[in-house]
């Protein structure tokens, strides 16, 4: 616990829903829920003009529709957040070499090791210029937290939003814990919170009271012992600069349970090679491939396999998740397929055997897929997209047409310009023509082979284009 509040947390406001309403005039000031919008699709980030209605993140997609009929449901464009987060971190670089991102859109940063801080005084000063340099560049608002540890900073940052900073004196910690519920103190979830509430314990001044030997005999000594001592506004806990990866994966989860065996192994096999893309995007390899399996009862399975050294080749991950799914039953249905790899490295380690064995069942894996393509001359691949589902059924030409004009992507057409999707179906996509800096666009609708429409990049954020008001 430090003397001076020299520990800075940021959370970006409604970051993802944010950054769409900065790159579409038409949607500021305008209930946006960004997510999953299939029908086991849940909610990302909603705008706070969303949240009026009840809508939060995490919650069923489906119920955000009913709670919210009228806002703008978007799936999400991470390569654009990401770009976005990228100019934040940058900004939180300039302060300090101790910058711990949580996300996209949160980080602690260690003032002190920065030498811009050693007091209330600049500490507070330092983090309201850091809020003006994030407006400045991206056009989005942020709320800062300060305090002498990184758990007051973060209830710092919470008390502040939207676009605030809270500045909590040390010394000050027991007096604005005390009337607070348990479940702010980190480590607090739903459980061990319905556990100390049978055991008439709701707030952090009740926590004190028990005192630390009846929060072990609650909790366990780990437990029980950190939360007496978080009770106290007791965090040592440092910013740390690096935290590196430990794992890269991805998962789907489908619209309609998948009961097709074949259409399971393809799907795990695409899956594998999404992982493999983003393993290799990040500069890694790893030796432990991991399946996970959520079944029709939502029991979720994992299986994992240790290669000899670690490998980037999508061969030998679709393989090892080939062979993992054959471990699993999958009898009654699957919701949910993911391919994880661990143990990463930043290097490779393939004997010449393997790789020479892997390059001829890429080979023969292609000679299949040709051959599938070639009796389904119908069918097409169906593309990537963050948040998307894929339904059980195969795809019609003109359904897998719609599914890639995603709601709320980026396109450009040959005459209109620039412009993002509004919706697509019927074999229709309606589109929004305008771009950051403009005014609302018109909204024109095409065919969804239309060849002069395709899809574009996202363009960059005008600074301070987030505020604009739309009639």
């Amino acid at each position: 616990m430090r003397a001076a509040p020299t520990i800075l947390h940021l959370d970006m406001d409604a970051f993802f829903a944010a950054a769409e309403q900065a790159s579409k005039p038409s949607l500021r000031g305008k209930p946006v829920v960004v997510g999953g919008l299939g029908p086991r699709g849940v909610v990302a980030t909603a705008s706070y003009e969303a949240r009026r209605f009840g809508v939060h993140s995490a919650m069923p997609m489906a119920q955000a529709r009913r709670l919210a009929p009228n806002a703008a449901y978007l799936v999400p464009r991470f390569a654009f957040y990401r770009a976005i987060s990228g100019q934040v971190m940058e900004l939180l670089g300039r302060l300090s070499p101790l910058v711990e991102p949580l996300s996209l859109d949160e980080a602690f940063v260690d003032l002190e090791a920065g030498g811009v801080a050693d007091d209330s005084e600049s500490a507070r000063a330092a983090g309201e210029r850091l809020r003006r340099d994030i407006l400045t560049t991206t056009g989005l608002t942020g709320s800062v937290g300060l305090a002498g540890s990184k758990m007051l900073a973060k209830i710092a940052s919470e008390e502040a939003k939207p676009d605030g900073l809270v500045l909590i004196e040390p010394g000050t910690e027991r007096e604005l814990l005390g009337p607070r519920s348990v479940r702010i103190i980190p480590g607090i979830g739903p459980a061990t919170g319905e556990h100390l509430r049978r055991a008439g314990i709701t707030t952090v001044a009740e926590v004190v009271e028990a005192g630390e030997d009846e929060l072990v005999r609650l909790l366990g000594r780990a437990h029980g012992g950190s939360l007496y001592r978080m009770a106290l506004g007791h965090d040592d806990r440092p910013v740390v600069a690096e935290r590196d990866a430990k794992s890269v994966s991805v998962e789907d989860t489908f619209d309609v349970d998948l009961h097709d065996r074949l259409r399971i192994r393809l799907e795990v096999e695409r899956l594998a090679e999404r992982c493999v893309a983003r393993l290799r995007g990040s500069g890694h390899s790893g030796r432990t491939i991991v399946l996970k399996v959520r079944r029709y009862d939502f029991s979720t399975l994992t299986r994992s396999e240790t290669l000899r050294g670690p490998t980037d080749d999508p061969v030998v991950v679709k393989e090892a998740a080939a062979r993992l799914l054959d471990l699993v039953d999958t009898t009654g249905g699957v919701r949910l397929l993911g391919v994880g790899v661990s143990g990463l490295a930043d290097y490779t380690q393939e004997d010449l055997f393997a790789q020479a064995e892997a390059e001829q069942a890429r080979t023969e894996a292609e000679r299949t897929e040709a051959e599938r393509v070639a009796r389904e001359p119908g069918e097409t691949a169906v593309p990537e997209a963050a948040a998307a589902t894929v339904p059980a059924a195969p795809a019609t030409a003109t359904e897998t047409a719609e599914r890639r004009w995603a709601a709320g992507h980026d396109v450009r057409h040959a005459v209109y310009g620039p412009g993002w999707v509004q919706g697509s179906g019927v074999g229709r996509v309606t589109v929004r023509f305008e771009e950051p800096g403009s005014a609302p666009g018109r909204v024109r609708t095409f065919p969804v082979d239309d060849p002069d429409l395709e899809p574009s990049d996202p363009l960059p954020l005008v600074p301070g284009g987030a505020t604009g008001a739309v009639a």
